[in-house]
């Protein structure tokens, strides 16, 4: 097998270890909800290019989030403040990325929402 095919084969069993984590699960449903929603409705291709975009910006941020996690975890399990802080920051960048998709979200479903 050559070196590309191992670097991909690598990236799925990554992505394999994330349906591990709860958050990125957690992510995954709301997803799959959010897709439902736009079969549902209809929506337009550019509303399902940014649904797929935001939605693989915070899957991917929740899959290094975890990542740095486990790194951080591999170096220390005790309390220690800067830990916390690497931790923190990376999940607030995954929170950034979700809030952004939850406004994303609004502007794109309240219009369909109201014409019920």
């Amino acid at each position: 097998m050559n070196t590309f095919m191992k670097s991909v084969m690598c990236a799925f069993r990554g992505i394999g270890i994330g349906f591990r984590e709860r958050n990125f699960c957690l992510q995954l449903l709301a997803l799959l909800t959010v897709f439902a929603a736009g079969l549902y409705f209809n929506i337009k291709r550019w509303e399902w290019l940014s649904i797929i975009g935001i939605s693989a910006l915070v899957l991917s941020l929740e899959l290094v989030n975890s990542a740095i996690e486990h790194l951080c975890d591999l170096y220390s399990k005790e309390k220690n403040e800067r830990i916390k802080s690497i931790k923190d920051l990376a999940a607030g960048a995954v929170l950034i990325a979700a809030i952004l998709a939850v406004v994303i979200g609004l502007f794109i479903f309240i219009p369909y929402i109201q014409a019920l």
